[in-house]
């Protein structure tokens, strides 16, 4: 394994108080998708890009859960975050109105409500895990609480830790991916990378993973070029990264999904191509947007790097392999319309498919590890060791 350790924010102490302004020192230079204070919580509706910027109230947690089912809120981390903050905002309300006699009323609502929000995407385990924490806190202060104001501030405090958190994380996937990149490809005067659905700040609580490892390279003066997926069928490739590439003037060109393997054939100065990730097994197999396989098969062709990136909270050490993953299936209407923006600005959805056509909507597919050349989170660049086809994330962890 090669490892490199990244710092650490501390025990979060007065995050509460500062959370705000250390939100927008860090973000205030790349997109925001998540806006949060104390007691208010707005996301950007995903959906209207890359048309409109139309930023939503989210003042319970089934606005939260009605957020991440439809899309409006997408991306593992970002997933995570903002189930965790919704259930913030809405204890915080349900705390002014006195809902809470005791310490068991806000324990049995903490509860009850993580359970809920979990059922909005099954396939993401940042979602998952972050649950599992926030409910091991919940049962920890609730031991020695004699009032439910204690639970309720340990949560919200928990809550609004890991938004800073995910900040940090995703800096650091960053420098460790650019740098790995950039150690491990042919011709490191001639870089240039493919990305597939959207990784970046909308993804995540900011900068990105599998983008934020292209925002380094590009700021490094390593990156030539980024070629980005449409990602069919729900396009976040050309909703979302291309809209955050120009953003930020990477220079960047978009390619419909099909076109990957002829690109790799006829443009040698793409070396790598960086995904990120919605659920990694212990052995590295790898659950992220649907056409990351194929993705990976023609990397592996090509003689390319095939880099995955993830925080920590994406390994899914219960799961020996990819074939444990639960791939969730969305709606058919995803796959047989597309919405845009007509000539006069107003919006649109039209059918693209015959009527009666029957439809497979897999979210997700799994990669397995033996195509994957590294796998980088906050923590460092996992690798497998010589001569075997999987990773030890366990150990790697460790």
């Amino acid at each position: 394994m090669e490892m490199k350790r990244s710092g650490w924010l501390g025990d979060g102490c007065c995050v509460h108080h500062f959370l705000h302004l250390h939100i927008y020192i860090t973000m205030s230079k790349t997109l925001e998708a998540i806006k949060y204070t104390s007691g208010n919580l707005q996301i950007l509706n995903q959906l209207a890009l890359p048309h409109d910027t139309i930023f939503e109230p989210v003042i319970n947690v089934q606005d939260g859960h009605a957020a991440i089912k439809t899309m409006k809120t997408r991306g593992a981390p970002a997933i995570a975050i903002v189930a965790a903050l919704s259930l913030a905002v809405d204890v915080n309300a349900r705390r002014s109105k006195n809902e809470f006699k005791t310490v068991d009323d806000a324990v049995r609502f903490l509860h009850e409500s993580l359970e809920y929000l979990k059922t909005s995407r099954p396939t993401a385990v940042n979602l998952f895990d972050a649950a599992a924490k926030l409910d091991q806190l919940v049962n920890t202060v609730a031991r020695d609480a004699t009032e439910p104001n204690a639970v309720v501030d340990a949560y919200i405090a928990a809550a609004e830790k890991m938004l800073v958190d995910d900040v940090q994380d995703n800096k650091n996937i960053g420098k460790y991916g650019a740098e790995y990149i950039v150690d491990h490809v042919k011709d490191k005067s001639n870089i240039s990378v493919l990305t597939h659905c959207n990784t970046g700040s909308l993804a995540t609580a900011g900068w990105g993973t599998a983008l934020g490892i292209i925002r380094d390279l590009h700021h490094n003066g390593n990156l030539k070029h980024a070629f980005c997926t449409e990602t069919r069928p729900y396009n976040q490739g050309s909703r979302l990264t291309a809209y955050e590439l120009v953003y930020e003037s990477i220079p960047a060109t978009l390619v419909c999904d099909s076109m990957a393997s002829a690109l790799l054939r006829l443009n040698p100065s793409v070396q790598a191509i960086i995904v990120g990730a919605d659920r990694v097994a212990a052995n590295g197999d790898t659950a992220n947007k649907i056409g990351t396989y194929q993705l990976a098969i023609t990397a592996k062709h090509h003689g390319i790097l095939f880099v995955v990136a993830a925080p920590s909270t994406s390994i899914d050490l219960s799961m020996a392999s990819g074939k444990e993953i639960v791939i969730e299936e969305r709606p058919a209407k995803e796959l047989v319309t597309t919405t845009g923006v007509l000539d006069d600005k107003s919006s649109a959805t039209v059918r693209t498919a015959a009527e009666g056509i029957q439809v497979w909507n897999p979210s997700f597919d799994v990669t397995p590890s033996e195509l994957i050349s590294a796998i980088v989170t906050e923590k460092g660049v996992a690798v497998k060791q010589p001569g075997h086809t999987e990773f030890d994330l366990a150990a790697f962890l460790a």
